[in-house]
């Protein structure tokens, strides 16, 4: 491990094992569907509320990936993982039944990212072999803890994101595999000075700009090292913007560049406004479609930058503009 410039990270010892990822309806039909590894038919998932649906959907893609590496909990030195819901009570509830050493984190929806970083690291220096990343969300959960429930029927502007139905864990390994974790990028905490809180992509967007800017500049490379380069939910009004930053700085990166929260997705046949947010959108098309399309060789080298609007409810009633923050981390394919 050694640190690069002022914020980044060169990976030498980190390997992807495995992931698990599950979905909600909304998310299996659209068009990823085929990458995610469970669907449920609806949002309930047979439980009696909004939150335990979603600690189902968690404790299933911890199984889920386990399962398929054929390994059991005692077998995983560490968890790291967080959720948007108060106290990120999701990972806190699941965690119950698994003897598995915890440590949550809350990066609003960088928490797919910042869970990896986390978990590279305890890989990198030897003291863990392995190590599961997740995160988790639910529409119906994030509504009622950012916005208005469900069941408040609130009319919506188009520049609200539709937050996914979806969790994600991935096994972080010292074992060879076929892709690794090669270089990691910190961000830090940025201000948009938009105080709307139906409107995250914008809010975002200047903290990915940052972050991406930031790796470029701490590695000395361009836009088009890397096949791919995804932010995590900026959707149709937050990937607009940043790609105005960029323009503004010469730095154009549209022929590689995508959004989760569009490509998780189709705006034009599904009702999702400005796309998907949340933090299970970055972690099932990182851990579900991105890995898989690194195994079938469509990308070698993919960079992939969470981005998260850290607010709460308190602090928006108050009038407070919100800040944000993005990590980045570069995942490549093994030749």
């Amino acid at each position: 491990m050694k640190k690069v410039g002022k914020q980044s990270l060169i990976l030498d010892n980190v390997y992807v094992l495995n992931s698990g990822v599950t979905v909600g309806p909304k998310e299996g039909a659209g068009p990823l569907g085929k990458y995610f590894d469970k669907v449920y038919d609806d949002l309930h998932i047979g439980e009696k509320s909004w939150e335990k649906a979603e600690m189902k959907m968690f404790k299933d893609a911890i199984d889920i990936c386990l399962n398929k590496e054929k390994i059991m909990p005692k077998d995983v030195d560490a968890i790291v993982c967080g959720d948007l819901n108060n106290q990120i009570i999701i990972g806190n509830y699941v965690l119950r039944d698994y003897a598995i050493p915890y440590l949550g984190v809350f990066g609003a929806c960088s928490t797919s990212v910042e869970a990896m970083i986390i978990a590279s690291q305890f890989i990198e220096s030897g003291t863990f072999k392995n190590v599961l990343a997740g995160t988790s969300s639910h529409n119906a959960t994030a509504e009622r803890q950012f916005r208005y429930p469900t069941e408040y029927g609130g009319q919506k502007v188009n520049t609200t994101t539709s937050t996914v139905t979806a969790a994600g864990t991935i096994l972080l390994s010292n074992k060879m595999s076929q892709i690794k974790v090669t270089k990691a990028t910190i961000g830090r905490v940025y201000d948009n000075e938009i105080k709307d809180s139906l409107d995250m992509g914008r809010v975002m967007s200047i903290a990915a700009f940052y972050t991406i800017k930031q790796h470029f500049d701490d590695f000395q490379l361009s836009p088009m090292e890397y096949d791919l380069i995804v932010t995590g939910d900026l959707s149709f009004y937050g990937k607009d913007m940043l790609l105005k930053i960029f323009d503004e700085y010469h730095l154009g990166i549209n022929k590689n560049y995508n959004d989760c929260g569009l490509m998780i997705y189709d705006r034009n046949n599904q009702d999702v406004l400005a796309g998907g947010s949340g933090c299970g959108c970055c972690a099932a098309v990182t851990y579900g479609y991105l890995l898989e399309a690194l195994k079938e060789g469509k990308y070698k080298k993919i960079l992939v930058v969470a981005t998260g609007a850290l607010l709460n409810p308190i602090i928006v009633a108050q009038k407070e503009t919100i800040p944000s923050i993005a990590h980045a981390i570069v995942l490549e394919r093994v030749e």
